[in-house]
């Protein structure tokens, strides 16, 4: 079995046959898994942004003596851009 096996498919692809802002997120990370990082970058441009957000995310919940926000608000503000602008690229050139 590969973990590919196990991937959730994008619900607005099954539904509309479009792809959402978040495609290729699990098979990026997976790339990543297996060391692939350029690949995965081609595959959601957003991937490290969206890792370091999360990763922010948690150190917000488990260090609570410092204030994270600004931090967080401006990954999620940088990374929804990215994937915006990435979404926009994918519609026009493919």
């Amino acid at each position: 079995m590969k973990i590919e096996d196990f991937m959730i498919p994008c619900v607005n692809k099954t539904l509309f046959g479009i792809d959402c802002f978040g495609c290729g997120t699990q098979r990026a990370f997976v790339l990543i898994l297996k060391g692939e990082f350029v690949e995965a970058f081609y595959m959601f441009p957003a991937i490290y942004t969206t890792i370091l957000f999360f990763i922010i995310l948690g150190l917000n919940f488990i260090d609570k003596s410092r204030n994270y926000h600004k931090i967080i608000i401006s990954l999620a503000i940088i990374n929804a851009f990215i994937m915006v602008i990435s979404y926009i690229y994918k519609l026009t050139n493919f």
